[in-house]
């Protein structure tokens, strides 16, 4: 009897290209069907939350590029800026002066934001009802650890805060209400974005003042 002997590979998979091909289809499932973070939103919502704050954080960085190095809180209004609206505490004044640079409102709502409503433009109508973030109004360019602007459900002291100017004292308390998500989103000048649960505020940590009206 003759035996023949194939030259053909075999088909079979061997065991590390299965444990490939099922990592590949646990990662598509986890990028199609992401699990909840909580009964208040989803996963994805925290990542849109953060997206939205990078590019109100580049925004920001164009419009002070333009404009010698200041961002609109500290520009006049009649050259373009938003000074005035900052003095009193009117955030949607200051991001409506960016909105060549925001480019669409949507970006200005957290997905986890029930109370908030996605603008069509930044003209007739947009207010505080279509933002969800707040405004570090001493904000500067040559501290780059300071807070720019992030979501608005703060609490200082355990007392949420209500609409207008916020004023940090020495040793406030700040953390962020369970209504959004697990922890708070914030961008700072330097264009980075960080979540965070709470935080102490020592008085060293510029701004002291928040707008979220």
């Amino acid at each position: 009897m003759k035996l023949g002997i194939s030259n053909r590979e075999s088909v079979a998979l061997t065991l590390v290209e299965v444990l490939v091909v099922v990592v590949v289809l646990g990662f598509l499932f986890a990028l199609l069907f992401p699990w909840p973070e909580s009964s208040n939103g989803k996963r994805n919502w925290r990542i849109s939350c953060v997206n939205n704050l990078k590019q109100t954080g580049i925004a920001f960085a164009v419009w002070r590029n333009d404009h010698d190095g200041k961002f609109p809180m500290d520009v006049a209004g009649t050259n373009g800026g938003a000074r005035e609206a900052a003095l009193d505490g009117n955030a949607a004044a200051i991001f409506r002066s960016m909105s060549n640079e925001l480019s669409v409102p949507k970006v200005l709502v957290c997905p986890a934001d029930g109370s908030r409503f996605i603008a069509t433009n930044f003209s007739a109508g947009f207010g505080a009802k279509n933002i969800s973030y707040f405004i570090g109004l001493d904000a500067a360019r040559n501290l780059p650890a300071t807070i720019l602007s992030g979501d608005d459900n703060l609490e200082v002291n355990g007392v949420a805060v209500k609409a207008g100017i916020i004023n940090l004292t020495a040793d406030a308390f700040v953390n962020w209400t369970t209504n959004r998500h697990r922890s708070g989103n914030i961008v700072f000048t330097d264009g980075s974005v960080r979540s965070l649960k709470k935080f102490w505020f020592y008085g060293l940590l510029a701004p002291k003042r928040f707008s979220n009206q």
